[in-house]
This record gives structure tokens, sequence and C-alpha cells, in this order.
């Protein structure tokens, strides 16, 4: 078992920057990799970045490429999201996730409860 626990949601401007952890507790953190989801109002959850076991392989959706950045650490057993150049349409629940499947990103194992972010004028 393993259990997420984000932090680090917020109120931020346009154009500002958020970074969102996530620590993890349980079983051996560097067993999994590790992805961030997030899900807006009305819409379904979707994939945000993916970042594999050893930290060396990063993977972004096209909307966030070059804006976000996955980044881990195993000794601290923490993940994290760097946000970057904030738009509106950021705003979302953000989920930390921890899987076996670091191809599709599909077949979740874990999932955080979710940090709220609000990107707003």
């Amino acid at each position: 078992q393993v259990q997420l626990v984000e932090s680090g949601g917020g109120l931020v401007q346009i154009g500002g920057s958020l970074r969102v952890s996530c620590e993890a507790s349980g079983r051996a953190f560097s067993g999994y990799a590790m992805a961030w989801f997030r899900q807006a109002p009305g819409k379904e959850r979707e994939f945000v970045a993916g970042i594999n076991r050893s930290g060396t392989g990063t993977v972004y959706v096209d909307s966030v490429l070059g804006r976000f950045t996955i980044s881990r650490d195993n000794a601290k057993r923490q993940v994290y999201l760097q946000m970057n150049s904030l738009k509106p349409e950021d705003t979302a629940v953000y989920y930390c996730a921890a899987t076996l499947d670091d191809r599709s990103w599909k077949r979740i194992e874990y999932w955080g409860q979710g940090t709220q972010v609000i990107v707003s004028s």
C-alpha cells in the first residue's frame, strides 16, 4: 500500500508560478513511476506529466510542455510539479499518482486526494 498526500495548491495570478508537492508513505516509493493528473470542473481527469522510477525520464501533455516540470526526490519520497506561466485553463484539482505502467500511464495503482489550483486574474 502507498499513501500519497499532495500539498502546495492555491490561488495564483495568470502568468504566475506554483509548485505542488506529493509525499509518499508505505511501500517502496522508488519502485513506482509517478505522475500528475488534473481534473477541471465538468471535465474528465487528464494526464499532465509523468516521471520514471529513477527520475531520468519525463513526459508531458502538449498543453503544459515548456511550462511545467515534474521532478522527484526518492530519498525524500516526494514528487513535485513546478508550474510556470500559468493560464486560466490550468485551473483544476491536481492529483498525484503512482503507477507501474510508465508507458501508457493509464493503470494507476494509487491516487492522492488532490490539491486545488486556481489561476485567476
